[in-house]
């Protein structure tokens, strides 16, 4: 039977059909994926009636690591796809190829597609233009002649040149070295001003660490092999940590189609650390935190909001209505607050729906009067409004133009993982209905937290803090107060993050103490359940924690237990940010409050936190 399609799929052990001309390295470039990665990694579709091809690369989804995977919509299950089109007879020497990026089964939108789209389509235009300038200078040699029918680069001795060693008259001598052979200066002026450490081993053996500043400190001396080979050489340096970052270039060495897969590999963690927009590192003082998101420069927001470019990069940060009224509320009680100048951080930046060219709300120029105008217009359409959310953005924008962004901009600045939990995975002991997955570590602190979990343990304690510092949290992460302007409580056990086994203190930090709070009776939760029935028939839904007097929130964090962590009696500090990772939130509104004699080292209470943390289906 005839395939309507016209297109014919080829991958695995199947060979193509030589009549199709495909190119000589093309060939060799797939055999490479096969033999680097696996038979599965890579797939081919033809198109019979013309020159044209579509490479499948498949990315691993379970290369991330399971909350990073949930919260950027990764099914760990299956491969995320790097599509490539390109030519079957040019291949390389054929005009750039277009870039999509998927996963096959996931019905959902894939959070971080357009953005991964992005990154390797400019890294495969940057490695053509590359291609194209060398070949010039070295004759006008075609961009496939680097390589052999193999799939190994020729002549990697002259294009990596700059890595071989210099004359002595041109060695950079470091006066510590007493005589050891310092590495070639054209290396270590690459490197200046690198933003991290970095470590290098010289032909002797020997390792030394560069600091940002350029300092070079010896870390060891190993023992010295006899003389490494120019290949030797190349792939000792390519794998150093001063190259091997997460925009460096991956070698050529197997082909076109591995170094792409390489690169994708090395930026897919990170991609929480990068703008959607522009691709440069965020700046934040804390560190990035776990969702990716749009940086602060004006034009990556106007191309966000204006040109929705990257837009869906950042779309579904809230999973249900609940999970949206709190991120309002939580940005109302920091608008509200006498600290909001301190607090409310960041402001927000927002394109003027009149006027594309402008902000209406600009981080420059803050009107907290303005904000809190769209801000009620918002509240009132989410507290009366009825039907789908297209109906409320029509009612916002009767009631104010900028209600309807300054939402958007409210869930997608939000770069935490908060979901709400089902019933079946509550922690009982808490007595609240509104319990919450809360998850802010990028995946690179949650790798640091794991590896000195295994060395030093861990545990779990309380963290509570007043509503109106929620928003920033959930935007800049848990950080260490002491001592700064964010300070609220004072520092009475020296710097750090305060933290507590005992839910009572913890509650205490989150002002539970202000104002009248009981556990709720049996009477009193049958009354409530009766009137949110009542409402939910006459609205259709519910405005949770939009019209509540009162909010409390506390978090429950698991933490290293390791010399850092210092307890005073039932108040612990924790020193090190990178030891303490958010795993619950829990909201109590209208006063109401939970057990205050909850005790984390109770060996019941750490069961039961750690079947809810265990089972898999959050």
């Amino acid at each position: 039977m005839e395939d309507d399609s016209g297109d014919e799929i080829l991958d695995g052990d199947q060979s193509c059909d030589p009549e199709l001309h495909h190119h000589q390295q093309l060939e060799a470039d797939m055999e490479a994926v096969r033999n680097v990665f696996s038979d599965s990694a890579v797939s081919l579709r033809e198109y019979e009636s013309i020159d044209e091809i579509d490479i499948d690369l498949n990315i691993k989804g379970n290369s991330l690591n399971a909350e990073a995977a949930k919260a950027w919509g990764v099914n760990q299950s299956e491969p995320i796809v790097i599509r490539l089109h390109l030519s079957a007879s040019q291949y390389l020497d054929g005009p750039v190829p277009s870039v999509e990026v998927f996963q096959p089964s996931n019905d959902d939108y894939l959070t971080l597609g357009k953005q991964l789209q992005n990154i390797v389509t400019v890294f495969i235009q940057q490695e053509w233009n590359r291609l194209t300038n060398e070949s010039v200078i070295v004759g006008q040699k075609r961009r496939h002649s680097w390589f052999r029918p193999s799939g190994t680069i020729k002549k990697f001795r002259a294009r990596l040149n700059i890595w071989l060693p210099l004359s002595k008259s041109s060695e950079l001598r470091d006066p510590s070295a007493k005589g050891r052979k310092a590495l070639p200066a054209i290396k270590l002026n690459r490197f200046k001003n690198h933003p991290t450490s970095f470590t290098l081993k010289n032909p002797s053996g020997e390792l030394f660490t560069y600091t940002p500043s350029g300092k070079r400190v010896i870390v060891s001396a190993v023992k010295p092999s006899p003389q490494l080979s120019t290949k030797q050489l190349i792939e000792l340096l390519f794998t150093s940590q001063a190259i091997i970052n997460c925009k460096a270039r991956p070698t050529l060495q197997h082909g076109f189609l591995v170094q792409v897969i390489k690169y994708t590999e090395q930026r897919l963690p990170t991609l929480n650390e990068y703008c959607v927009v522009c691709d440069e590192r965020h700046v934040f003082e804390n560190g990035p935190t776990l969702k990716p998101a749009v940086c602060t420069r004006e034009l990556c927001v106007f191309s966000y909001y204006t040109l929705g470019v990257m837009s869906g990069s950042t779309e579904e940060v809230a999973t249900g209505a609940e999970v949206v009224d709190l991120l309002v509320a939580m940005c109302r009680a920091a608008l509200q607050s006498s600290r909001k100048s301190i607090i409310f951080d960041p402001y927000p930046s927002v394109v003027d729906p009149y006027n594309p060219k402008t902000l209406a709300f600009s981080p420059k120029r803050k009107s907290y009067e303005r904000l809190q105008k769209a801000l009620d217009g918002v509240l009132l359409v989410r507290q009366t409004g009825q039907g789908p959310y297209s109906d409320m953005k029509k009612q916002m924008d009767k009631v104010d133009p900028l209600a309807h962004p300054l939402l958007q901009w409210i869930l997608a600045s939000n770069r935490s993982h908060i979901v709400k939990l089902p019933l079946h995975r509550h922690l009982k002991f808490m007595h609240t209905p509104h319990q919450f997955l809360l998850i802010s570590s990028p995946p690179s602190k949650e790798a640091r937290f794991q590896t000195a979990r295994k060395v030093h343990g861990s545990t779990f304690a309380f963290h509570g803090s007043h509503i109106e510092n929620w928003h920033s949290i959930l935007r800049n992460g848990l950080v260490n107060a002491s001592h700064t302007k964010l300070q609220l409580h004072g520092a009475a056990y020296g710097k750090g993050i305060y933290l507590s086994p005992i839910s009572s203190i913890s509650f205490g930090y989150s002002e539970m103490g202000k104002g009248q709070h009981q556990m709720p009776t049996k009477r009193d939760l049958i009354q409530k359940n009766t009137r949110i029935n009542r409402i939910k028939q006459e609205r259709k839904w519910e405005a949770r924690f939009l019209e509540s007097s009162t909010i409390n929130c506390i978090a429950l964090c698991e933490v290293i237990t390791s010399k850092d962590l210092q307890k005073h009696g039932n108040v612990w500090v924790c020193s090190t940010p990178d030891h303490v990772c958010t795993r619950f939130l829990f909201v109590y509104e209208n006063g109401q409050v939970g057990d205050v004699n909850i005790n984390t080292e109770e060996a019941k209470v750490q069961k039961e936190i750690i079947q809810v943390i265990a089972s898999k289906l959050c």
